[in-house]
Formats: structure tokens, C-alpha cells, sequence
């Protein structure tokens, strides 16, 4: 058995859907369903999921959502007709309770799971499928927190006696009581994986609109070669350091029952896309990829006999803690400590950032670097072949970038490095030269 999910790609028009149909229907074994919003069939298109939220925006202001929730009304009926199944549905009602609905909430999430809603119940009535809410069976804590034991309890209720293929929308649950939340955006992923958990799935099919994972990116490197296997681990890692085919968040809920996902390509049916399975892998490769994110910041803080300061690490992370801020990396020496965090999360503190260390630690010096970038080489190879760090700082020092910070874990998995913001091509480029290339 095998759970498929479906982005907004694949499902941005009927021409889309129809394919989505043929693989669905070409094995038998695709038999629970779940589906993105519509995404953009051409640059300049609407964004489904934005569009339903800028009505929320309006509407807290006391405006009508008529006009404005004009362009998706015409834009699921377009697809409805498309599909030949407009008159399976009452469009009209639907339409007209999903804006009183946006009219009466409270909260942006209703609003926002309304595209997946709608995509799967069009979905399901093309394809003859049952219809299931995702509210009746992914639930959050009255907090907005997942409850991923009780959901894995309410859906293995729910779907596993069903013998007729089923059809959810993604990215949302509700709470007990019915409010509906959802999980942060791309978030359809993780509800694709829960439902495979829940129903015990062999595999896990994620179709999108590339051939799986690359070994980097290729608005930096030309033609990247594709990965064909990687772990849950690695695929960890590259996720969170930006290679975002997958939400990072997905991996857990199959992690538990060890489900395999294959990455494939809903416009490239045949190629093998990527597979993520539980366990280490060979160690042919040395690396299996690279992937980065700019726009961090270090601040380095020195001060002598920070070695025997009882309690200087606890005192300076209880800043962060209570300015609610998160840190990437912490690498230290005898009497210096660097912290490295995303320019997202400092947003407009940093005054207040640095006098709370001054505070808390009284430092001799603290010195702040902006502008940078972290790429985290990547793969369970590295902890077999003696040397690695070496070739990746000689590959950077050849094409003259200098490295900021160094940080690798006693796994051996990775290896991450901050450079300049300037440098990120190059250095990306430079290590792909390197390792794979």
C-alpha cells in the first residue's frame, strides 16, 4: 500500500490534476491520497493559499470578501469544468460558506486551509474517491500544538477500514473542539506523512515538480547531478540547511514506522526520483550533498577565564531564552564563545541582544559580524574516509574564501562552515568542484 501526496504544482490546473489521475490510477496499490492547494501555473499567477489569506487580512478591517474572493471562486470553477465534475458539487454553496467562514474566524488558519480543502474534494470527485476531512483526523492541542499520538489513533480509525481509495487535503487539523489550525507553510508534506504512519504504508510517494533531491542547488551549481538514495538523517540536515523539496518536519512521523519516501516527478512520471530510507547507507559517495542559507549573524564574546566560569554557557543562552530568540551554532575556545543566529530571528533586538549578554556575562569584548552565510556539506561517508575537512578548507582556500566558523558534529555527518555572504556562490560551487564534480 502506498500513500501519495501532491503539491501545488501538480495540482495547479484540471490538465495538471488529469495527470495526477494517471498515476494514481496506473497502480493500484496508490491508494490514500493527499493533496496541496492549487500552486501558480505561470510566474505571475495568484497564490491560492495567499489570496484566501489577504481576504482574512481584509475582512479583520470590516471589509467585504466578495471581490477579492472572486479570482479563486473563478479559479476552482475553471478547474471543476475542466474536470467535468462541477455538477458533482454545489460549488455555490461552498463558496458562499467558505466566506462567511473567513468572515467569522478569528484566526488566519481557517482561511488558509480552505485551497487544500477544496483541491482534495475536487480530487475525490474526479477520481470517484471518498472525500475525508483533514479536520477529523489530524489534531491539535487547543495551544496549536500537534498531538501526534492521538492523531496517528483517530486516523488509523478513520482510514484503515476504508477499502475505496480516499482523498485528504494537507496542511491542516483542527482542535477538539473544531477550530481548524494548520502546520507552517508546505506543511501538506508532514500531513502525507502522518497518514502513512497511520495506515502502516509500504511507501510514501511525495510527487512534486522536480526529479527528487540534487546534490546543490541549481540556481548556483549548473546541472547538479541527482541524488538517488539518501537517510532520514541526511535528509535532515539538507533540509533544514535549505534544500526545501521536503518539509523538514515530515521525516518523524515515518521515522516511527520506518516508511520509506520516494521523491518523484508528477510531469516526469518514469524517472526514479529520490529515495529516503531509514538506515546509514553505503559509503561509496564521500558526500551525498550540499546546501546553505545566508543571512546570519555571529557574535563573538570574549572574555579570559571563561573556562572556569561556572555556569557562563547557561547565562548567556538564558538571553536568548528569554528575548525568545533560537541559536544556530555555539562553537567556543578557552576564552571566546561565538554565537551564530538567523537575522530572522534577531529582527529589530539587537540593542536589546547585546546588552542583555553585557549583563549577563560582562564580557571583555563582543564583536558582532553580519552578512554571512552557513553551508553544511553533508553525508554518512565523511565518518569513513580520513581527510575530509581537510579537502573542503583547501577547496575554499583555492578560490580565495576565507572561513568564518567551522563546526562539525562528533557524528560525522556534516560539516558546516559560515562564510561571507559575498563568497556563498563561490564557496558552494568550490566544494561541488571538490567533492562531486
Amino acid at each position: 500500500m502506498k500513500v501519495c501526496k501532491f503539491g501545488g504544482s501538480s495540482m495547479a490546473s484540471s490538465d495538471t490534476i488529469k495527470k495526477v489521475a494517471e498515476i494514481i490510477r496506473s497502480d493500484e496499490a496508490r491508494k490514500y491520497i493527499v493533496v496541496s492547494a492549487p500552486g501558480k501555473r505561470f510566474p505571475k499567477d495568484i497564490k491560492i493559499t495567499d489570496s484566501l489569506l489577504n481576504c482574512y487580512q481584509e475582512s479583520k478591517k470590516g471589509k467585504s470578501v466578495n471581490e477579492l474572493f472572486k479570482p479563486i471562486r473563478e479559479r476552482f470553477t475553471e478547474i471543476a469544468v475542466g474536470l467535468g465534475v462541477e455538477k458533482k458539487l454545489d460549488l455555490e454553496s461552498i463558496f458562499q460558506a467558505i466566506e462567511e467562514g473567513i468572515a467569522s474566524s478569528s484566526s488566519p488558519d481557517f482561511a488558509a486551509a480552505q485551497g487544500e480543502r477544496l483541491s482534495a474534494m475536487l480530487l475525490a470527485s474526479y477520481l470517484d474517491y471518498n472525500f475525508v476531512d483533514a479536520k477529523e483526523i489530524v489534531r491539535f492541542s487547543d495551544n496549536g500544538v500537534f498531538n501526534a499520538e492521538y492523531t496517528n489513533d483517530l486516523a488509523q480509525k478513520l482510514l484503515g477500514a476504508r477499502e475505496s481509495g480516499v482523498v485528504i487535503p494537507g496542511f491542516y487539523g483542527s482542535t477538539s473542539s473544531g477550530r481548524i489550525v494548520t502546520f507552517s507553510r508546505g506543511g501538506s508534506d508532514v500531513s502525507g506523512a502522518i497518514v502513512a504512519r497511520a495506515v502502516k504504508a509500504e511507501l510514501y510517494e511525495n510527487w512534486t515538480d522536480v526529479n527528487g533531491f540534487l546534490t546543490a542547488d541549481p540556481r548556483i551549481v549548473d546541472h547538479p547531478k541527482q541524488i538517488p538514495e539518501l537517510s532520514y538523517r541526511e535528509l535532515r540536515e539538507l533540509s533544514y540547511m535549505g534544500a526545501n523539496v521536503l518539509h523538514p518536519e515530515s521525516i518523524f512521523p515515518v521515522r516511527k514506522a520506518n516508511i520509506p519516501i520516494n521523491i518523484k516527478n508528477t510531469f516526469e512520471p518514469s524517472n526514479p526520483g529520490t529515495m529516503i530510507l531509514p538506515g546509514v547507507l553505503s559509503h561509496e559517495r564521500l558526500i551525498t550533498g550540499i546546501a546553505g542559507k545566508r543571512g546570519f549573524v555571529s557574535i563573538l564574546i570574549e572574555k579570559s577565564m571563561m573556562n572556569n566560569e561556572i555556569g557562563f554557557t547557561r547565562k548567556l543562552l538564558s538571553v536568548l531564552e528569554n528575548l525568545n530568540m533560537s541559536f544556530e551554532h555555539l562553537p567556543s575556545g578557552i576564552d571566546t564563545m561565538t554565537l551564530i543566529l538567523a537575522d530572522s530571528e534577531i529582527g529589530n533586538k539587537m540593542q536589546e541582544l547585546v546588552g542583555g549578554i553585557r549583563e549577563a556575562v560582562s564580557p571583555d569584548r563582543l564583536e558582532i559580524q553580519s552578512d554571512l552565510a552557513l553551508i553544511a556539506t553533508v553525508g554518512h561517508g565523511m565518518a569513513y574516509k580520513p581527510g575530509t575537512a581537510s579537502r573542503l578548507f583547501t577547496a575554499l582556500s583555492r578560490v580565495g574564501v576565507n572561513i568564518k566558523m567551522i563546526d562539525q558534529g562528533s557524528s560525522e555527518l556534516n560539516i558546516i562552515v559560515a562564510v561571507k555572504g559575498d563568497d556563498y556562490e563561490k564557496a558552494i560551487n568550490a566544494i561541488y568542484e571538490e567533492f562531486i564534480n
